[in-house]
């Protein structure tokens, strides 16, 4: 039997009703970030079901702690490696990704991002791990969103403090004291620098911590490091 025209229409504006709910939900929660600290993110909690699936008592590692107290070394150090255009870009760097698509083109294969810290942060805030076809382009809404309401050290503050480094370790503060024993404001030019280059696979190098290519990366970050400017 033929669907009517009308119910097909409610159906249609029914669903677009929903995704204007969700857009405006989201930007509800960046608008409140603004002035408080998220206490977790969509990675932080797939990260902990998979932890506690294998051990119901697994607790993830995560102190937040404010922007004047992570040192120097490991903003410069992060965007030497992750952003170098974040204090003036607007969400993207496009000659960033035209230059990640070539060199994928030319691998064959994806072998870099170009994703900015704004997207970063915007995938580990509310994005799930799971691949989806309208993945990207909520990330692409989600980065507008938090260039348009917030400034740079808010974003990068966040940033500093979500972003998974090692199994079950999330921020800045925790990953100082999972690798070093030290409180992130206390850690020096080479260690942040080595925390920079775990970035791209945390749990990785927290098993391979002498990884010859995390080694290399390290030595290529500490050299941008000191051109490096930070909001």
């Amino acid at each position: 039997m033929k669907m009517p025209r009308s119910l097909f229409w409610r159906i249609v504006l029914a669903f677009f009703a929903l995704i204007v709910l969700y857009q405006l939900w989201l930007f509800a929660h960046i608008v409140w970030w603004i002035k408080f600290n998220p206490a977790t993110s969509a990675f932080m909690e797939d990260r902990l079901e998979v932890m506690q699936d294998k051990n119901p008592d697994a607790e993830l590692k995560h102190k937040w702690v404010d922007y004047e107290k992570i040192s120097k070394n490991l903003k410069r150090a992060l965007i030497a490696s992750e952003d170098a255009k974040f204090v003036d870009h607007e969400g993207f760097d496009w000659e960033g990704i035209q230059k990640a698509y070539e060199k994928n083109l030319k691998k064959g294969k994806i072998v870099a991002g170009g994703s900015t810290i704004s997207q970063q942060l915007a995938k580990n805030l509310f994005l799930s791990t799971k691949r989806t076809p309208w993945r990207k382009g909520e990330e692409v809404i989600i980065t507008l969103m938090l260039e348009a309401v917030m400034d740079k050290q808010r974003i990068f503050e966040i940033y500093l403090n979500v972003i998974e480094w090692g199994n079950g370790v999330f921020g800045a503060e925790a990953a100082a004291r999972h690798y070093y024993g030290i409180s992130a404001a206390q850690l020096s030019a080479e260690q942040a620098a080595r925390l920079a280059a775990m970035v791209p696979n945390p749990r990785y190098y927290d098993t391979h911590r002498e990884a010859r290519g995390m080694l290399r990366k390290t030595s290529i970050i500490l050299s941008r490091m000191p051109g490096t400017d930070i909001p």
